[in-house]
């Protein structure tokens, strides 16, 4: 290979700058132009609801009674290490509290729309903060504990979502406190898989997908938790008596 001469420039290779005066070109044109061309032929009266478009993918993976998408959702859970705990409706108050007391929580922070018989049987002592509006960041990172509900809960992919309804509360007091308490009604808050759990959700709510703690790895793939949100999860499958709770596994 021949020696190029000093500040002689190699043929193969174009330079990313730009002379004076030159003008670089505009993306959004760039883009929106595309987008026309695309949509040449499309009449301008017709909506994304005029064409039918042919779904052909399965909805659902497999055939499972509603006992057994609960039990997947259990499993999957446990998989990207939730502690899920398996309880009935009237030990549900004295479950939250153990989890609490076990924490060490000295804090919770509450939805408005929390039923209060959830955390009845939780003692006093344990301040409970409401979510507001005043209360920032900073404050919740002082906060113990969450306990919210939760919108729906997807089997297929151990995916719980919420969607800022006044049992879940706002977005930020699930992804700033160390500890969250989940509680999922079984069945009728599960579902399958992400086609059925789309259904029962509006895009138009801020929408939180969770599965499992906050996790993230590094360039040598050293798992760390808690750095996007809670660094512990703990789920509650509650419904009707059907036998003692089983905590960590389904």
């Amino acid at each position: 290979m021949t020696p190029q001469a000093p500040g002689s420039r190699n043929p193969g290779i174009q330079s990313s700058t730009q002379g004076p005066g030159a003008q670089s070109p505009d993306s959004r044109a760039l883009v929106m132009a595309r987008i026309r061309r695309a949509l040449a032929d499309v009449p301008r009266a017709e909506t994304p609801d005029a064409v039918p478009v042919e779904r052909t993918y399965h909805r659902v993976h497999g055939d499972r009674t509603p006992s057994e998408t609960v039990d997947l959702l259990a499993e999957h859970l446990a998989d990207y290490r939730a502690i899920v705990h398996r309880t009935d409706a009237p030990a549900l108050p004295a479950l939250i509290a153990r989890l609490l007391a076990d924490r060490g929580a000295t804090s919770v922070a509450l939805p408005p729309g929390l039923p209060d018989s959830w955390l009845s049987a939780v003692p006093d002592a344990v301040r409970r903060v409401p979510d507001t509006a005043e209360l920032t960041p900073h404050d919740l990172d002082a906060v113990s504990s969450v306990v919210t509900a939760c919108a729906v809960a997807i089997a297929e992919t151990g995916t719980v979502v919420l969607d800022a309804a006044p049992d879940q509360g706002r977005r930020r007091i699930t992804l700033v406190p160390d500890h969250h308490i989940c509680v999922i009604r079984v069945p009728d808050q599960v579902v399958d898989s992400v086609p059925e759990g789309l259904e029962r959700l509006d895009p138009a709510r801020p929408l939180t997908w969770i599965s499992g703690p906050s996790a993230t790895s590094d360039i040598e793939l050293d798992r760390v938790e808690g750095v996007h949100g809670p660094r512990t999860l703990e789920v509650i499958l509650t419904g009707p008596p059907a036998g003692p709770e089983t905590a960590g596994q389904s």
